[in-house]
């Protein structure tokens, strides 16, 4: 997991779990001062209910201030997470999401 500074913003790449194992070492980053406004989730291999809380946790703080977060990029682990419990719209991000067969 990597912090990468751009032109604009702050992005937040996340490799790996996004769970309760990590929540500590997550919850620092993503409530981090200056914040990311955008978290890249395409390698999150794991999504738990504490990972979503982490995230839906930046994304009130960020609505609160103001200031734009989007959600990259959501892996496979992570759109599964979404579908699941309907959260899509929550984030307000863009899903791709395949039909079922």
């Amino acid at each position: 997991m990597d912090i990468e500074p751009n032109a604009d913003a702050l992005a937040l790449c996340i490799v790996g779990e996004l769970s309760i194992v990590r929540a500590a070492e997550l919850q620092a980053l993503l409530l981090a001062d200056p914040p990311p406004h955008t978290i890249d989730l395409s390698g999150v291999t794991e999504c738990d209910s504490a990972g979503l809380q982490l995230l839906m946790a930046a994304k009130q703080a960020a609505l609160k201030e103001g200031r734009p977060l989007q959600l990259l990029a959501h892996s496979p682990a992570v759109l599964e997470v979404f579908e699941l419990l309907n959260l899509a719209a929550t984030f307000n991000d863009p899903l791709v999401m395949e039909a079922r067969k």
